[in-house]
């Protein structure tokens, strides 16, 4: 985040940070699956991010026939 944007306040607006920053990668093309550290000296907790592509489910549900 840089200093000219105002920080999420919710875990919405984190959330759509993350969705935004996702976007933008895949959009130049970046490998962004996979892991990382995320070390932040003494001041902030250090964190594990994980990202995992999953699967879109291209098709409808159809409802069950065992009612």
């Amino acid at each position: 985040m840089t200093p000219d944007k105002i920080s999420p306040s919710s875990e919405a607006e984190v959330r759509a940070e993350l969705k935004a920053l996702l976007r933008r990668a895949y959009d130049s093309d970046l490998e962004i699956e996979g892991g990382w550290d995320c070390r932040n000296g003494t001041e902030y907790p250090d964190w594990d991010v994980i990202i995992t592509e999953v699967r879109k489910n291209e098709e409808p549900e159809s409802p069950s026939t065992n009612e």
